[in-house]
């Protein structure tokens, strides 16, 4: 498949993919091709999020730099929110207020309940008592005992501790199930976690729902090590014991 069929504004998009990544990126995308001739054009030509480019912007993580992929389901289903960056929100900035979180962050349900799940694995909050009440206290605190302040920073700890923060479906549309595009995606996802596996020590993989658990069964990832849960956008995830344990010794609500 030569990287010519393969539509400009698809193309385009890589610009904000780390150089390490662009020939993995465009054998990914030749592999969609292969799979399905139709989709990338069609998809070219329609409205999706996210938006500005901003289609690879999870591969600004250099790939020397990945030991950790998390995967989760798809776009926030708005523009301003869709980032290219998993559960990253476009439309959050501070993430505390006086009386808890931000209100863009209770919007934005998957980075709620993210955020609430690293307060419980701190100790900070109980899983049984989640709400503004207990909250309060947590966030006032927040602006002056060492913790992050925004959604930027979250973002830097994040890859600062290696994480690849990618999605099933790299795309949202209003009239297409995230399920199917997340299929017509898989190709692409196979290349990436091929070349992950290449690399000495491979990363820990992450699967937020039952999309992103697809990913166990391709052959690529059999020598990853799995951890896996509900999508965050559940209110069970924040009491998830394996997430706790795995992000808990992270403190990623702390400044670096």
């Amino acid at each position: 498949m030569q990287i010519s069929a393969i539509p400009a504004p698809i193309l385009q998009a890589l610009a904000l993919a780390d150089a390490s990544w662009r020939p993995i990126l465009e054998s990914g995308l030749a592999a969609v091709m292969r799979a399905n001739p139709g989709y990338l054009p069609a998809l070219a030509a329609d409205d999706y999020v996210p938006t500005e480019n901003r289609l690879f912007a999870a591969f600004a993580q250099p790939l020397d730099k990945v030991r950790y992929v998390l995967v989760g389901e798809g776009p926030y289903p708005r523009a301003e929110s869709a980032t290219g960056v998993c559960f990253m929100d476009g439309a959050v900035g501070q993430l505390w207020s006086e009386t808890g979180l931000s209100k863009p962050v209770n919007r934005a349900t998957s980075l709620r309940n993210f955020m609430k799940m690293l307060l419980v694995a701190g100790g900070r909050l109980q899983s049984d008592a989640t709400g503004g009440a207990a909250l309060a206290p947590i966030a006032q605190a927040a602006r002056s005992d060492g913790s992050i302040q925004t959604l930027a920073e979250l973002q830097d700890n994040l890859h600062a501790r290696g994480f690849l923060l990618l999605n099933a479906a790299l795309v949202f549309r209003k009239h297409v199930a995230p399920a199917i595009d997340a299929r017509a995606w898989l190709p692409f996802l196979q290349t990436v976690l091929a070349a992950l596996a290449e690399r000495p020590g491979p990363p820990t993989l992450v699967l937020w729902g039952k999309i992103a658990e697809q990913l166990k069964k391709l052959p690529e990832t059999a020598a990853f090590p799995h951890a896996a849960a509900e999508h965050p956008y559940n209110l069970s995830f924040i009491g998830h014991q394996g997430m706790q344990q795995l992000f808990g010794p992270m403190e990623l609500l702390r400044k670096r």
